[in-house]
């Protein structure tokens, strides 16, 4: 029984000395800095291999298209109106749902649709299979077709 746990202690320390050893190599390559000088601000798939991406670069914002052959810059946009839509999404927010049954709103009518995704546009994950609001939007558009009324 001592010689299980000392193999398991002698074992866990061999793995974490094999990732510290990892992340010490990528932090001198400069493999996982996310305070670079270029940074992704949206991301939009356009289609199985293509993207649109706004990319920011030091003080310049460019529009970059994206394939699996070519990387096309589209075009440059100003940075103080990249900045001022940014703040515009992330001020919005969604309406409140404050009824009793879930299906009337306070004049009666119908419930606005919920807002899906977040504050956040863009991210690394934007347009993705992994998208967490992409598959909530999906989902919520299947409930609402499939909902007997």
């Amino acid at each position: 029984m001592t010689w299980m746990i000392i193999r398991l202690v002698l074992s866990l320390a061999f793995v974490g000395g094999v990732l510290w050893f990892a992340a010490r190599v990528a932090q001198k390559r400069g493999l996982g800095s996310s305070g670079g000088l270029v940074d992704v601000v949206a991301r939009q798939r356009l289609g199985r291999t293509s993207t649109v991406n706004v990319v920011r670069v030091a003080d310049r914002v460019l529009v970059v298209g994206a394939t699996e052959e070519h990387v096309t810059l589209l075009a440059e946009l100003d940075g103080e109106a990249v900045e001022a839509v940014e703040a515009t999404l992330a001020a919005r927010v969604p309406a409140p749902r404050s009824s009793q049954d879930g299906e009337d709103g306070e004049d009666g009518g119908p419930l606005p649709a919920p807002r899906v995704g977040g504050g956040r546009v863009g991210g690394a994950l934007a347009g993705s299979v992994l998208d967490r609001g992409g598959w909530a939007s999906f989902v919520t558009q299947l409930r609402d077709r499939t909902v007997r009324r």
